[in-house]
């Protein structure tokens, strides 16, 4: 029994869904048989121990979007320093940047209070609606 026979044999076993077979000629003797499909047991997860109510409060992060398209500028010009550094705290009133816009700088402000943690944007870089400027680390108290 030649390579092309047993081939011939697999598109047989494929053609009728047959999940076993098997052939003797000549002294010679081939079986196939398909493989049962695996499957794969998801095991529950199960808490390891009581939920925690004492510590700090919880910390959430938030992101300061562009509300508009346009090139963000960190500094009121060039040469000055940015408005706001990783670290620095922050109010819904602090200007984080300004985005120009048709000729127009719009002074950006954070609109949640917290803490910067990360500037996601480069300076000088086009930006578009909606896109994330800054990651601002609130702080929630616990209820």
């Amino acid at each position: 029994m030649d390579w092309q026979t047993i081939m011939e044999l697999v598109r047989l076993m494929e053609e009728h869904d047959l999940a076993e077979i098997e052939i003797e000629e000549e002294g010679f003797k081939v079986r196939l048989k398909k493989a049962e499909p695996r499957v794969l047991e998801e095991k529950p997860t199960v808490p390891t121990g009581p939920p925690t109510t004492a510590g700090p409060p919880a910390e959430e992060f938030e992101e300061i979007r562009s509300p508009m398209v346009g090139t963000f500028y960190r500094a009121p010009s060039p040469g000055a320093p940015p408005f706001v550094e990783v670290g620095q705290e922050v109010t819904e009133n602090t200007v984080v940047c300004i985005i120009e816009a048709m000729k127009v700088m719009n002074e950006i402000k954070a609109g949640v209070r917290g803490v910067i943690t990360e500037v996601l944007v480069e300076n000088g870089q086009p930006v578009d609606f909606n896109r994330p400027l800054f990651r601002v680390r609130k702080k929630l108290s616990k209820p």
